[in-house]
């Protein structure tokens, strides 16, 4: 016959593989009780009451999911689970945790924005902008302005701005490229 202590805390079975990881408990006793020794058997009790009290709690809230005609467990769903299992006294420690757990969320989509792991000012960022925005415009003029006297030095846009027609020279004359094709 087997000791008490491992007919309260059974080995685990095959079915039985959802199980919170030893580590975090043994970290979580230690925290709370570090100067006290905690045998194995007992260790493993909390374990199995750990687990089985999140079990408990999955299925009354999703019980409470279901009724509510939802298909995804909501804090809502889990507190409602907390009064209806008799654990009513945990709720203000659940909100408060909930509530760290939501300005954690929030923190850390605020630090995932780049504007923000830049460490510059959204004041100073935007006065680059407007800058780099200045000198653009700036470029896009003088690029316009070399075209334009291109054009006009090539004589295909009058001095007033109004583009000249194309004037073939007449047939019979000879520009200055046309003496080298003369081979006689």
């Amino acid at each position: 016959m087997g000791s008490p202590e491992r007919e309260l805390c059974p080995p685990p079975s095959e079915e039985d593989e959802l199980t919170l990881p030893r580590a975090s408990i043994n970290k979580m006793i230690k925290e709370l009780v570090p100067s006290v020794r905690v045998a194995f058997e007992s260790r493993e009790l909390i374990l199995n009451c750990c687990t089985e009290f999140i079990h408990l709690l999955s299925s009354e809230a999703n019980d409470v999911c279901n009724q509510s005609n939802k298909k995804t467990i909501n804090a809502e769903h889990v507190l409602t689970a907390l009064d209806r299992l008799g654990f009513s006294d945990y709720t203000v420690e659940a909100e408060a945790v909930l509530k760290d757990c939501k300005a954690v969320a929030a923190k850390r989509r605020r630090q995932s924005t780049r504007l923000e792991n830049l460490g510059i000012p959204e004041e100073e960022l935007l006065r680059q902008q407007q800058e780099l925005f200045a000198k653009a415009r700036e470029e896009q003029a003088k690029q316009e302005q070399q075209q334009w006297l291109l054009l006009q030095q090539q004589g295909l846009v009058g001095a007033e701005g109004v583009p000249q027609p194309y004037i073939p020279p007449p047939a019979g004359l000879k520009n200055d490229d046309d003496e080298d094709d003369d081979y006689s």
